[in-house]
C-alpha cells in the first residue's frame, strides 16, 4: 500500500500536538516555563519525529527512537529538566496525556474534515484534561488535609473529622491563641451531658458577611492523628453558625497555628 506524506502539514500537526502536550506537563507539574520555551520543545519533537520518518529506518528501531530520543529532546527542550526524578515524573505525564488526548481525537476525527476542525478539538480537549487534573488533584488535597482528631473534656471524649485549613488565621483578641472552629451540632454533642454556657465567652471575628461574633471555650486536650499523633492541651475552639461542610466530610477546621505552641 503507498501512501503519500506531505512533510510540511506532517510537521506542523506533530508541533502543535507537541506543544499543548508540553503546556499541559508544564501546568501539571507546575514547571513554569514560558510559551517561547514549550513552542521550541514542540519544534524540537516534530522536526525529530519527521527525521525518523523520512529516513530510511527499520520498524523496531523507529518505535525505539520515537520513544527514547524524540520524547527526551521534547522534554530536555520544553521544561529544561534539571534531575532523573523529574524526567521520569514529567515523562509518566506526557504519555498519560498523550494516550486521552489521543482517544478523544480518535473519536471525533471521523467528523473533522477540516485540519482547523481538528485544532480546535486538540485544543479543547487539552483544555478539559487540564481542568479533569484540577479537579482530581484539588480533590486529592483536600482529602490530604482531613484528619481524625479526638475531642477531649471533662464529660468525656468524642472522635470527629477535621480539615486543616492554612487559610484559618482566627486568633483570640484578647489571649493572641489560636481558635479551632467546629460545627454548632458537634458543640452540642460534647456538652450534652454539661452545662453549655460554662467556661464559655465571646470574641469578635471577620467574615464574608462583615463583623460577627463567636462563641469560644477551651477543650481539656484534642489528639490530631497524623502519622505521629499530636497532643494539644487546652486548644481554644470556637462554634461555627452553620454547617462547615455540606455533605459532613468534615465537622472541624483546625486553625493550622496550633502546632506552633
Amino acid at each position: 500500500m503507498y501512501y503519500e506524506l506531505y512533510i510540511d502539514v506532517f510537521f506542523l500537526e506533530n508541533f502543535m500536538l507537541d506543544s499543548l502536550l508540553l503546556l499541559i506537563v508544564n501546568r501539571i507539574i507546575n514547571n513554569g516555563r514560558s510559551y517561547g520555551r514549550l513552542l521550541l520543545g514542540g519544534a524540537a519533537g516534530s522536526l525529530l519525529t519527521c527525521l525518523v520518518i523520512v529516513l530510511p529506518f527499520p520498524s523496531v528501531l523507529r518505535l525505539i527512537l520515537f520513544h527514547t530520543l524524540v520524547d527526551s529532546a521534547m522534554l530536555f527542550a520544553g521544561l529544561r529538566i534539571t534531575g532523573l526524578p523529574q524526567f521520569i515524573r514529567a515523562l509518566l505525564f506526557l504519555y498519560v496525556s498523550a494516550f486521552f488526548m489521543g482517544g478523544i481525537l480518535q473519536v471525533m476525527r471521523p467528523y473533522m474534515r477540516y485540519a482547523s476542525l481538528f485544532y480546535a478539538a486538540a485544543v479543547l480537549s487539552g483544555a478539559v484534561l487540564l481542568q479533569l487534573w484540577k479537579i482530581v488533584s484539588h480533590i486529592c488535597r483536600q482529602q490530604g488535609k482531613i484528619l481524625k482528631v479526638t475531642l477531649y473534656t471533662e464529660y468525656g471524649q468524642k472522635s470527629i473529622k477535621a480539615l486543616l485549613d492554612t487559610g484559618n488565621e482566627l486568633r483570640d483578641c484578647y489571649t493572641g491563641d489560636p481558635v479551632s472552629v467546629i460545627d454548632p451540632e458537634t458543640a452540642a454533642e460534647i456538652w450534652s451531658c454539661g452545662e453549655p454556657e460554662k467556661g464559655f465567652r465571646l470574641i469578635p471575628y471577620r467574615c464574608v458577611g462583615g463583623e460577627s461574633i463567636m462563641k469560644v471555650f477551651r477543650l481539656k486536650k484534642i489528639c490530631i492523628h497524623m502519622e505521629e499523633d499530636r497532643w494539644i492541651d487546652n486548644p481554644l475552639v470556637g462554634i461555627g453558625e452553620a454547617y462547615l461542610s455540606g455533605n459532613r466530610e468534615y465537622e472541624m477546621i483546625l486553625n493550622p497555628a496550633i502546632f506552633s505552641g
